[in-house]
């Protein structure tokens, strides 16, 4: 019980008068006179403490404020976007609004039901991180499977930046092959300029160097001057931002219906790629977008030095032909590049840049003969052939 309850019933039970309670429990009679007409009123209960807490609160979060946290929250995770507190305040300050602290976010979103108890995850103190320091320092590469809405399966090809998480390219193809990989990196090349290394996991279409051998991927960066850099075996954590980047991607396209074909399907990635490269802030980045960083500062180059931002490359597959010569189309005209006879019948990659066309074994990854373009001509000689004849040659194989 009270002291406002024992001096009330002193009064009114014991017969106390109210001087005698005021000198007894040093208390002023007024004071008296107060818990007396509250008790009258409202029983025991208006004799409780009442609440010290303001009625207002000026830094209490606005409701308008609290609507537009929680239309934001389920906005970003229908649409497969990160919707933590921290991507929130960036969108609240995108649109020049309050932007109250995480915790305040985070205590809104649990009082609306909208957060989902996770596991505990390992202390950050535990991860060794790592990070290109220049935009085309490393390349990282990885592909992942998705399901069409009739069940059938299908790939998607990635190529991101070690540094910005930039998401250089992303296409879809029934199964990834070599070749594939081959056209996507040209392709990078060709719109961002050449990589000074590559990271990619064991996969048979990035290199075959655990059977010994080299594949057509790994001799067109041998003559680009492009390292190539691998993971362990079984360990996925050296591709730790491709393989975290994929779960952002299926989060995107869980959050849409399943694509009917592969078009389709390309066409919800294509929208991923601006999206996810222009408008969605990165943790790891400071809350700024892939595209800021991979556009702020130079770009690093391979250690080649023939190799550099302003040339093209495209690649050709072809055979040598009786005659040891292969044709290529150049600027509309058909030209011939000579060869030698003793490589007749050879198979060949042609790689292709603005200077010169280089010609190599498939086989072997022999370089066979280098060729400057000469838009004024139609024949372009090799011109690493020595004047007069090669070791073995004769006459019948000139």
């Amino acid at each position: 019980m009270s002291r406002n309850h024992v001096i009330v019933h002193q009064i009114r039970d014991a017969g106390m008068s109210v001087t005698e309670a005021s000198r007894h429990y040093k208390i002023s009679r007024q004071r008296i006179y107060q818990l007396l007409r509250a008790y009258d009123h409202g029983g025991d209960a208006a004799l409780e403490p009442a609440s010290k807490k303001p009625h207002t609160n000026p830094r209490a979060t606005s409701p308008e404020l609290t609507a537009r946290i929680l239309e934001l929250r389920r906005t970003l995770t229908a649409n497969g976007l990160d919707a933590g507190p921290m991507t929130i305040q960036y969108h609240l300050g995108k649109e020049h609004l309050h932007v109250p602290s995480t915790a305040t976010i985070r205590r809104i979103l649990h009082a609306h039901g909208l957060i989902t108890p996770e596991p505990k995850k390992r202390p950050k103190s535990s991860l060794h991180r790592f990070q290109s320091e220049q935009p085309n320092e490393t390349w990282q590469s990885d592909f992942t499977e998705a399901r069409l809405a009739n069940g059938h399966t299908v790939e998607i090809l990635h190529w991101l930046d070690d540094h910005s998480r930039y998401l250089l390219h992303c296409s879809v193809h029934e199964e990834i092959t070599t070749q594939i990989v081959i056209d996507s990196f040209t392709w990078c090349i060709n719109h961002y300029g050449p990589p000074k290394s590559t990271l990619t996991d064991n996969g048979l279409v990035y290199t075959t160097r655990l059977l010994k051998g080299l594949n057509k991927f790994e001799k067109l960066l041998i003559a680009l001057g492009i390292r190539q850099k691998n993971g362990k075996p079984y360990h996925p954590q050296t591709q730790g931002k491709i393989e975290r980047f994929h779960h952002t991607e299926h989060l995107w396209v869980n959050a849409r219906p399943r694509a009917e074909s592969i078009t389709e399907l390309q066409e919800i990635l294509d929208e991923f790629q601006k999206v996810y490269n222009n408008e969605r802030p990165h943790r790891a980045l400071n809350r700024e977008t892939p595209s800021q960083w991979y556009h702020r500062t130079l770009k690093a180059r391979p250690n080649l030095k023939n190799v550099t931002r302003d040339r093209e490359f495209r690649i050709r597959h072809d055979r040598i032909d009786k005659d040891g010569k292969v044709t290529l189309r150049h600027e509309g005209k058909l030209r011939h590049l000579g060869v030698r006879k003793i490589h007749r019948r050879k198979k060949v990659v042609m790689l292709i840049d603005t200077e010169e066309v280089t010609v190599m074994d498939v086989e072997t990854s022999e370089v066979l003969s280098r060729h400057s373009i000469d838009p004024g001509k139609s024949y372009w000689p090799d011109k690493q052939k020595s004047p007069g004849r090669w070791p073995g040659e004769t006459d019948n194989n000139l």
